[in-house]
């Protein structure tokens, strides 16, 4: 189910209505699309409402949220441009759908774009669950993101993020005044059950 908007999207009603389950904002690493992190999404809050959209850019054919110059050397100017759009269509989508503010949940490049969107738009978001992220930008500006809940989940063995920039991306946000969790899991960049299992408490916990 989706809307004409700005993104290509899929939105997925919450299965029954509960007031304290907010929407998923499902956000792909890179080659996915916007099915991808579906399943993901009800396993880690079964009754909300998921929305997923594709990242615009491509490489190589494969979509992404914004340009990178080279692995792990990002276009910040892109970086901020593409945040401020994801921004806006999340804006259109509860609009559109009737929903309230997101948890964002992102995977690799979409964990990097959902952390660029909290330094520049937190409003948007209600707060993040960020896997194998990376720090957006070398410096940020003076965010206020007022004590809103970030997890951090990095992998011990993650060939593609080195751990230097993921401690740098959790002292960023909480520079910002995020209340951030920083989990280091036996993994490497792709996902493990510890990761589920550990995303799925943390969110529960701060349901509503």
């Amino acid at each position: 189910m989706s809307e004409e908007l700005s993104f290509i999207h899929r939105f997925e009603p919450a299965p029954q209505p509960d007031a304290s389950a907010r929407p998923l904002l499902l956000l792909h690493g890179t080659g996915g699309n916007e099915d991808d992190l579906i399943s993901l999404g009800r396993m880690l809050a079964p009754h909300a409402a998921l929305l997923s959209p594709r990242g615009q850019v491509l490489e190589n054919g494969m979509p992404r949220f914004f340009r990178r110059l080279a692995e792990g050397v990002f276009d910040e100017q892109d970086v901020r441009r593409r945040a401020h759009e994801l921004a806006d269509f999340v804006m259109q989508a509860r609009m559109a759908y009737g929903i309230a503010a997101p948890i964002a949940v992102g995977y690799s490049n979409g964990a990097n774009i959902a952390a660029a969107v909290l330094l520049l738009r937190p409003e948007v978001l209600a707060r993040a669950v960020l896997l194998r992220a990376m720090a957006p930008f070398a410096e940020t500006g003076a965010s206020q993101l007022g004590g809103k809940p970030v997890l951090i989940l990095s992998g011990a063995r993650d060939p593609l993020v080195p751990a230097d920039n993921a401690a740098r991306l959790a002292f960023l946000l909480q520079q910002a005044g995020a209340g951030v969790e920083h989990r280091i899991v036996q993994a490497g960049h792709d996902l493990s059950q510890a990761d589920i299992a550990l995303a799925r408490s943390w969110l529960e916990a701060r349901e509503g």
